[in-house]
């Protein structure tokens, strides 16, 4: 993979909870975990299909540089354009070492990621 591929600017996010202290009341933002490079890809008919076996409405693949802390809770925010990706599964390392890349399956709409 040439790194010359990841031109789009993505925040990765996490959900995080606070409760008022007048209120009570619980609310649920979204915290950024980082700033990174990455490449968003819409995936083709053949992967759509496939994911609607699972039930899910898949629009696309984002691949950045390996990293250990992204969990499917979290979201993709696209700070060229502000799409948010919901990320579906589990990160998906390369088939090399295991330790160069991820891929994310992920979808947008009207969840927020959430």
């Amino acid at each position: 993979m040439n790194p010359g591929r990841l031109r789009h600017r993505i925040a990765i996010e996490r959900k995080i909870s606070t409760r008022s202290a007048t209120t009570g009341e619980l609310t649920e933002t979204w915290e950024l975990v980082d700033e990174v490079w990455a490449q968003i890809s819409p995936l083709s008919a053949r992967d759509f299909i496939a994911a609607q076996a699972v039930q899910s409405e898949m629009t696309g693949r984002i691949l950045l540089r390996w990293r250990n802390d992204l969990l499917p809770t979290m979201r993709v925010r696209a700070l060229d354009t502000g799409v948010i990706y919901r990320i579906h599964g589990e990160p998906m390392p390369d088939n090399r070492s295991g330790r160069e890349w991820l891929t994310l399956l992920v979808s947008t709409g009207v969840s927020d990621g959430a």
